[in-house]
């Protein structure tokens, strides 16, 4: 079993012992992803999880939202969808509630695994900017390199934000460019400078680097981390 699907909780049979059965071993593919340093996709799941059950623990009526729908025929002959609520019993909630109490702590033990994980990487990871730095930050290149490799990742990026009714978020677009060996006289600097003679239409781009201390999975971990510390990086500039 390779993830859990958003609705687990209320989809299919609503029996405590086959929920646990489903959440463990999941669980079980997480902790061997976190055992070999691997993060994602499975800790932006797990805090999708655990907020969702948070949630749905202190509101009732959103686990009645969650259950599957039929159409009522008689509201359908007048030409009107209404739905019908399939589950309305209280012994199916008490299940739910009972495998809602018992997935929250199993939840949250494998996040705070990951998160400790992910404290580590980005502990061992350093951003600096290349070159003058941009006075526009939202486009521009991240460089990701980490031991024992001379080469680096080359990537071209873009920042989009976007409001919700309490605060603002930043999401990032990374897309792979190309790979060049840092040596003594292809630094940085020169790599940023050969990106401005290939790609005309961002003359003064900014530019960061990523360097990691250890060697982490590159997709797993330390590109996501990467693309994380850019944006921290981009929002403390902001003015």
């Amino acid at each position: 079993m390779e993830t859990l699907k958003e609705n687990w909780l209320t989809e299919g049979l609503i029996d405590f012992e086959y929920k646990k059965y489903l959440l463990l071993a999941y669980l079980k593919n997480v902790k061997d992803s976190f055992s070999r340093t691997e993060l994602y996709p499975f800790l932006a799941d797990l805090v999708f999880h655990y907020r969702n059950l948070g949630a749905l623990k202190e509101n009732k009526n959103l686990i009645v939202e969650q259950f599957p729908k039929e159409l009522s025929l008689e509201h359908l002959r007048n030409l009107e969808v209404n739905y019908r609520k399939l589950v309305n019993d209280d012994a199916t909630m008490q299940e739910i509630e009972a495998i809602i109490d018992f997935a929250l702590p199993q939840l949250k033990n494998h996040l705070d695994e990951g998160s400790f994980i992910y404290d580590f990487v980005e502990a061992n990871c350093e951003i600096s900017p290349v070159g003058i730095t941009s006075l526009y930050a939202r486009e521009g290149y991240l460089f990701v390199s980490q031991p024992p490799e001379t080469e680096t990742s080359v990537y071209r990026y873009q920042v989009t934000i976007f409001d919700n009714s309490a605060e603002q978020f930043r999401g990032i677009h990374t897309s792979y460019v190309l790979k060049e060996e840092k040596t003594l006289a292809n630094t940085y600097e020169h790599i940023k400078m050969k990106l401005i003679r290939e790609f005309a239409e961002l003359p003064n781009p900014a530019t960061y680097v990523v360097i990691s201390k250890l060697r982490f999975p590159f997709a797993q971990t330390l590109m996501p981390i990467a693309k994380r510390l850019l944006v921290k990086q981009i929002s403390s500039t902001a003015t």
